[in-house]
């Protein structure tokens, strides 16, 4: 598959692209990922100026209404460049559940912000037993007035120390991995009650430990139906991912290759050697199918299409097998010096393995794909 972009996606692209080689090459994001907070607010302003903030948002809602390819050119170059920032976080997950689910004043009061880039937003849905269910919720919400109370703790919050509010999962009835009976919740920050323990990823991001204790917060959607709006934002947000992956596969690909045609071993390139042309071939045969399964993902991502879900935990599944692949041969061929922090070939591996675990990692979708084929 070869998506024919229209002439404002193209221009989206370049701009992007320019943006991105201009100002965010890898040393530029070493120092960014390295520095105290994490990531960079003047390059956040310089993407919500550039419009890649509002790009997703319909036009309804005060975005550009780029939608699903949009949010793929964007994510496919922040993956060849390893961008730090929250992107998938703020605009993908929150922006689109506020989207998709939110009340008039609650998308006229909250997406301007993020389109601005004044705010940053964050979902908060994984606990420690959870792992990739949705509906394993013990945070608690109980209705107190206008607002709701929440109680519990979310794990590994991507992005949470940079942000200004939290969507908040929570369980208003039913038992803890109950389908029915979970909610969504609109948190501030920094409300009384919220405790938050940051750290760094393995890629160089931030993370929280979230606790709340008697928090309040604000019902986002209808109440009780907060797994199947989290279900269509794991099928969006895995669409984001998988762009950014095999923007970096592709990244790994030409580093390999241009590598492959200056190390020398035993007084030849290494590239001459017939074992690592086949490997290299068959990295790239890996990220042409990765690339391939991206497009149609994106595409149906746009067009609403049936059976939207299968075909996002088959994306997520083959583009991370070919991540993990692509990762280990650029490792490899690239000997000791593959995992050092001066070269960017350990970055990618370090992001890949980490997309790789959000919202399920390979094996996960497998079995998921396995059961909605079943179940069709």
């Amino acid at each position: 598959m070869d998506i024919q972009f229209t002439e404002e996606q193209e221009l989206l692209r370049s701009s992007v692209q320019r943006l991105l080689r201009d100002q965010y090459d890898f040393e530029a994001r070493r120092k960014i990922a390295a520095s105290e907070e994490g990531f960079s607010r003047k390059h956040w302003d310089a993407f919500a100026e550039l419009g890649l903030l509002a790009a997703p948002f319909s036009e309804g809602a005060g975005g550009l209404g780029g939608g699903p390819l949009s949010t793929m050119i964007v994510m496919h170059e922040f993956g060849r460049h390893l961008v730090v920032e929250p992107f998938v976080e703020t605009v993908v997950l929150a922006g689109g559940l506020i989207e998709h689910v939110g009340t008039p004043e609650q998308q006229q009061s909250f997406i301007p912000e993020i389109i601005d880039g004044s705010k940053i937003w964050t979902l908060a849905w994984t606990e420690r037993a959870s792992r990739f269910d949705l509906a394993n919720v013990t945070t608690r919400a109980r209705r107190e007035g206008s607002d709701y109370v929440l109680t519990g703790a979310k794990t590994m919050v991507i992005a949470a120390p940079w942000a200004d509010c939290l969507i908040v999962s929570a369980r208003t009835s039913g038992g803890n991995t109950d389908r029915g009976g979970v909610s969504l919740f609109v948190v501030d920050r920094r409300a009384a009650g919220i405790d938050l323990q940051g750290f760094k990823t393995i890629d160089g991001r931030r993370a929280a430990e979230v606790s709340l204790r008697d928090v309040r917060g604000q019902l986002l959607g209808a109440e009780g139906e907060g797994v199947a709006a989290l279900e269509a934002c794991r099928d969006r947000a895995i669409g984001a991912l998988c762009a950014e992956a095999v923007g970096a596969i592709g990244e790994l690909n030409s580093a390999t290759l241009e590598y492959s045609k200056t190390r020398k071993q035993f007084g030849t390139t290494i590239g001459s050697f017939q074992v690592l042309q086949h490997r290299m071939v068959d990295m790239f045969i890996a990220h042409q199918e990765a690339l391939s399964l991206m497009q149609h993902l994106s595409l149906s991502l746009s067009g609403g299409d049936a059976g939207l879900s299968r075909l996002a935990s088959g994306a997520k599944s083959k583009i991370g097998y070919a991540g993990k692949f692509v990762a280990d041969q650029a490792v490899q061929l690239h000997g000791g010096m593959g995992m050092t922090d001066e070269l960017n070939v350990g970055h990618y591996f370090k992001r890949l393995s980490s997309i790789n675990i959000q919202f399920g990692d390979p094996a996960f979708h497998v079995l998921r794909y396995a059961q909605l084929v079943t179940a069709a």
